[in-house]
């Protein structure tokens, strides 16, 4: 499975990335997956502007600046998607970023791993709606951490007190991957 763990915050001080350190660290640990960060703040893109939904545009022409995020997009087969929350809901980069996008997504599975007020439910509930509707296969486990500021160092290594807890946010994004592995590689099957 390449997976990719898709950071979907830029600004400054973030702590989406070291977030997706722990992911990646974690992923990166089990058989049969590669996985790498895809950051946002590498792929700057101008607002979504185009006349017509990228999907239903037949005589699109892609931005050149945006065409390096689908690629990188096209060529996985996961996605988690590391959002921070922000008034509730997901980053306005990341919904910018995920306008782009047409069929790069589709038939394979993607989740989420949230930060925030309340863990950044309110976020992950809208990105799962964006996902569905760009036709990704949105697993039911996510994560959603509450207090990761304090709970991830910058090398993405959980405290010892979260790593010990059975119910903690190590036990779901083992849980999380194991199903995304799962979807993956029977999603790859059907897709040939």
């Amino acid at each position: 499975m390449k997976l990719a763990v898709v950071v979907g915050t830029t600004r400054v001080n973030r702590q989406s990335l070291k977030q997706a350190q722990w992911v990646l660290n974690e992923a990166s640990a089990m058989e049969g997956v590669k996985a790498e960060i895809v950051d946002l703040a590498d792929y700057p893109m101008p607002f979504f502007n185009e006349p017509i939904s990228p999907r239903y545009n037949p005589n699109r022409e892609i931005d050149p600046a945006v065409k390096p995020w689908l690629d990188k997009l096209e060529g996985m087969d996961a996605y988690i998607f590391v959002t921070a929350e922000y008034n509730h809901s997901i980053s306005g980069v990341l919904k910018n970023a995920l306008d782009y996008v047409t069929s790069e997504f589709t038939h394979k599975p993607a989740t989420i791993v949230s930060h925030g007020s309340v863990g950044g439910a309110r976020a992950t509930m809208h990105l799962k709606e964006i996902l569905s509707e760009s036709r990704a296969v949105v697993i039911p486990q996510q994560v959603a951490f509450l207090g990761m500021h304090e709970g991830i160092d910058e090398d993405g290594k959980l405290s010892a007190e979260l790593a010990a807890n059975p119910y903690g946010p190590a036990s779901a994004l083992s849980t999380a991957l194991s199903e995304l592995k799962w979807y993956s590689d029977a999603l790859s099957k059907a897709r040939g």
